[in-house]
């Protein structure tokens, strides 16, 4: 069956392509249809219409290279904390599924972290660094406790960064801080891949956002490749296949990791557990859930392949949910199990001078 050459088309991704077509070919040995099926698919997300970029929003402070874009609202300033992994605006998706521009005109003031892209000068930022360098600052320039909301590592620093300054309220949201909870076998792959890794990214001094997106392809590569196939079977005008690009555009972009925020997620975080262990120094304070000054809540999918439940924090008041890692934000049932209850809570925190 012929098919479109990849090279004669726009290269969007999957990012890495070789290793993404590896996969393929494993995961369809046995099936050549799946294997068409799955080609056409991947052929027709590269060749399909994107939208032009949105204006960012304005930039209300900076730290170091970080940045906290003001998405408006009257209500009370809620800063958003997205992972180091794949950029920040999972939390702002177009085709109306951007939840901090809905939370604007819920009675709140999204505030989100733009990381920015680091540089092989910026090597030695851990990720402790991150939270102490950059986020903290950025709260305290706002001039009133505010209210912490964080998705996947970014919640993981979020948390950290609550107990270490004053804020109204923390929120979690596919939150890893007990890293043990991956299991022996995801945590020997991902200990794999870094152990393969880690001398070219020393060199580097960056952790290339390639790396981390083969570690998300092995936990789940059977899924990784039918949405490729499901893709292809879809009218390219209609809005599951216009969601499914943005969303597919988004999981392959995304900035490198400083080499010493790399180092510390895989030797600290992921091999040591040193959160879950009560270890993990922040602004010199251990980082402790169980010690939090401020309301806290944790939204945790018992259907998460990427962040396992039985990798949270553990916070008393725990909302449990069946949405996957990406679609608890963005999916279909996004706003009656993640939004509307994300929003109650944050407006009903006590206000704070």
């Amino acid at each position: 069956m012929p098919v479109t050459p990849f090279d004669a088309a726009p290269q969007q991704g999957p990012r890495p392509l070789p290793l993404f077509l590896g996969l393929l070919r494993s995961e369809t040995a046995a099936s050549p249809e799946r294997r068409a099926a799955a080609l056409a698919g991947l052929t027709a997300y590269q060749a399909a219409r994107r939208p032009g970029a949105r204006r960012p929003m304005p930039v209300a402070a900076r730290a170091g290279r970080a940045t906290l874009r003001d998405y408006g609202g009257a209500g009370a300033p809620v800063v958003f904390v997205p992972s180091l992994i794949n950029p920040p605006l999972i939390l702002d998706m177009p085709y109306r599924r951007s939840l901090l521009r809905w939370l604007s005109r819920q009675g709140v003031r999204p505030l989100l972290v733009d990381w920015s892209e680091p540089t092989p000068q910026d090597r030695a930022q851990d990720v402790a660094q991150h939270v102490e360098d950059m986020l903290i600052p950025l709260l305290r320039s706002i001039g009133e406790p505010v209210a912490l909301a964080g998705y996947c590592l970014g919640g993981t620093m979020a948390l950290a960064a609550a107990c270490a300054v004053p804020v109204r309220g923390v929120a979690l949201i596919a939150a890893p801080w007990r890293f043990s909870g991956f299991g022996a076998e995801a945590l020997g792959r991902i200990d794999e891949l870094w152990h393969a890794a880690q001398p070219t990214c020393e060199q580097l001094g960056l952790v290339p956002m390639e790396v981390l997106q083969s570690g998300f392809w092995q936990l789940d590569p059977a899924r990784t490749i039918l949405k490729y196939e499901r893709f292809g079977r879809l009218d390219p005008d209609s809005a599951q296949a216009k969601s499914f690009v943005a969303m597919e555009d988004w999981a392959n972009a995304g900035a490198p990791l400083t080499y010493a925020a790399g180092r510390q997620m895989f030797d600290d975080l992921f091999s040591a557990d040193l959160p879950g262990r009560g270890q993990w120094r922040i602004a010199g304070r251990i980082a402790d859930p169980a010690a939090l000054p401020c309301p806290a809540v944790e939204f945790v999918s018992l259907t998460d392949r990427i962040v396992p439940a039985a990798s949270a924090a553990g916070l008393h008041d725990r909302r449990e949910l069946r949405l996957g890692h990406v679609g608890m934000v963005v999916g279909s049932s996004a706003r009656s199990y993640l939004w509307e209850p994300l929003a109650r809570w944050l407006t009903a925190l006590p206000h704070i001078r």
